[in-house]
């Protein structure tokens, strides 16, 4: 399958997936997100991949929406059920770590992308902003959702309000995202994180995802026998037996994963 706007890499059970419209900053087009929502819930959802990268072309990671290509009207509210929704669904159900590379600018729905993603790696060049409300919009593409379970409600409200554009270490002490490497060898750094997280044991990953998930809306009730039933599947598996062994034999483990 060949994709116009994307760039496709496998490694060790590890795969890359570049939005590949450097021009515009990798904004996003129908076509992309289409080819976007193709590849999250085709290669990516194949059992051979074990993690994911997301990242981004040139010296953007996603400016977000591509205006020149969305039609922004009453009808906005039907385009993003269509095209964008099913990009953050399939984000969300992907049962392994999906790993936002932030190498540039993430702005408007390119920083809800990352923020749809279960980890954020910034570049120390990496620049976000909400963007939206810029052109009196507001926030869309699950931003509404994931921001304020990240930063809080009221740091979400004041980007929101401001619009004003933080770097990457602004961005890693108010949480939005998890770590910040050197722009020099940024893309290197990203891969070779996701490829550790491939080698990891899968099963607990997407156990411990569906965990974190279920918890944003839980009551600790509820949460507490999400636990007891993921806790279950997971000692039920045979990475638990090989983590035990390696663990008593002092040498890392070979997990097989989902």
């Amino acid at each position: 399958m060949t994709h116009d706007n994307l760039l496709l890499e496998a490694e060790n059970g590890a795969l890359r997936i570049t939005l590949n419209r450097p021009q515009v900053l990798n904004a996003l087009s129908l076509a992309l997100l289409t080819e976007l929502h193709e590849v999250l819930t085709g290669p990516a959802a194949a059992p051979e991949v074990r993690a994911v990268l997301i990242t981004g072309a040139g010296r953007g990671f996603c400016a977000g929406a591509d205006l020149g290509d969305t039609p922004v009207d009453q009808d906005i509210g039907a385009l993003l059920e269509k095209v964008y929704h099913p990009v953050v669904r399939a984000i969300a159900s992907l049962r392994k770590p999906v790993v936002a590379g932030v190498n540039g600018v993430a702005a408007g729905a390119g920083l809800s992308l990352a923020a749809a993603c279960d980890i954020r790696v910034a570049s120390s060049a990496a620049r976000f902003t909400i963007g939206f409300t810029g052109i009196g919009l507001v926030l869309d593409a699950g931003s509404s959702y994931f921001l304020p379970r990240l930063i809080g409600p009221g740091r979400t409200l004041s980007l929101a309000f401001s619009n004003r554009a933080i770097e990457a270490q602004e961005a890693l002490s108010m949480g939005l995202v998890e770590s910040v490497a050197p722009a020099e060898g940024f893309e290197q750094h990203a891969w070779e994180l996701v490829k550790a997280l491939a080698a990891g044991p899968t099963l607990s990953y997407a156990l411990v995802k569906h965990e974190i998930r279920a918890s944003l809306d839980n009551g600790l009730e509820e949460q507490l026998a999400v636990e007891a039933e993921a806790q279950s599947a997971a000692a039920a598996s045979q990475d638990v037996g090989e983590g035990i062994a390696a663990f008593r034999m002092k040498r890392p483990p070979r997990f097989r994963g989902l």
